[in-house]
């Protein structure tokens, strides 16, 4: 998700900068002193590093790829508390978007290529359809086992928003009582900015890159969007979103950009993908969960109920 950008007025507080689980990661953080901040953020650099080194897909030595090839072995496999508990969101938000949320549809990923500039044939996206569904995984908390060999779980879903709640709660915990966490444009605010103002968040126009569509002001919690337009495979008239459906392994239509806001950054970047997911029905699905949102359809059309300045350029 990368649909927004922060604008922090003239305060100066301290920044850091590092890339971590694919995307650049920023945080603006106001402390007593210098070496507070830095102390605050090379702990919050850490714990990153620590989160993706246990759950990145890409790394073969994390304890998600071990537990993939131990799961795809049909061997039962125990987790720990922490994936347990991801587990159990990751069940929880299936059930909510009527299955479309799914984190056995990592597969795909060996069909589509969104770097390539290419749709992949039907065939190879239809052979990988048995691959995917939660139905098909056993799972009896702390006991996970695929019924299917070959299957697969990606947290990419959920990941970085998990990270940035991690990060606030340890952040909050050592002192910071004013900052931002910005992962690759999951947001998460500790608190309103110094004097109480709040920050304010540019949305980016999913027709129009580099330009904000308007703004959106935060003064705690999360806020987090999910769009198809930052990754996308065009072929002549054709236009491949990279937010896939799990039942027919091709791209989902309808929205081009959700943004959600919510108390955790996880329930905002889920709340948002399954409304993507969706399509044109998440804007009903968006209304009866009742938190605040703002939507853009493939039509242009713009709606919701966060209170937006599309004043802002």
């Amino acid at each position: 998700m990368n649909g927004h950008d922060p604008v922090h007025g003239h305060l100066d507080p301290f920044s850091y900068s590092f890339s971590a689980m694919g995307t650049a990661c920023r945080l603006l953080l106001f402390a007593d002193t210098p070496e507070q901040g830095a102390m605050a953020a090379a702990m919050a650099a850490a714990e990153v590093e620590r989160i993706e080194g246990k759950f990145s897909r890409y790394a073969p030595s994390s304890d998600l790829s071990v537990l993939n090839r131990q799961a795809a072995n049909a061997d039962a496999v125990s987790v720990d508390e922490e994936t347990a508990a991801l587990l159990d969101y990751a069940f929880a938000c299936h059930a909510k978007s009527g299955s479309l949320f799914d984190i056995t549809a990592g597969v795909l990923r060996r069909a589509w290529d969104f770097s390539s500039g290419t749709a992949p044939s039907t065939g190879v996206v239809t052979a990988l359809l048995p691959l995917i569904g939660m139905d098909k995984l056993y799972w009896q908390p702390p006991v996970l086992r695929f019924a299917q060999p070959g299957m697969e779980l990606d947290l990419g879903g959920i990941g970085k928003e998990y990270a940035a709640d991690r990060v606030a709660t340890l952040l909050t915990d050592a002192g910071i009582a004013h900052g931002l966490i910005d992962f690759g444009g999951d947001l998460v605010a500790l608190g309103p900015a110094p004097g109480g103002q709040p920050w304010r968040i540019g949305l980016r126009d999913p027709s129009r890159a580099g330009t904000a569509m308007g703004e959106i002001t935060l003064s705690g919690g999360a806020l987090a969007t999910s769009g198809d337009y930052a990754r996308c495979i065009e072929s002549g008239s054709d236009r491949y979103g990279h937010i896939l459906d799990p039942r027919t392994g091709w791209p989902v239509r309808g929205l081009t950009s959700v943004t959600v806001l919510a108390p955790r950054c996880m329930v905002a970047g889920s709340a948002a993908t399954i409304a993507m997911l969706k399509g044109r029905e998440g804007i009903a699905w968006l209304d009866r969960l009742g938190l605040p949102h703002f939507w853009v359809d493939d039509n242009g059309r713009r709606g919701g109920t966060a209170l937006i300045n599309s004043s802002a350029t």
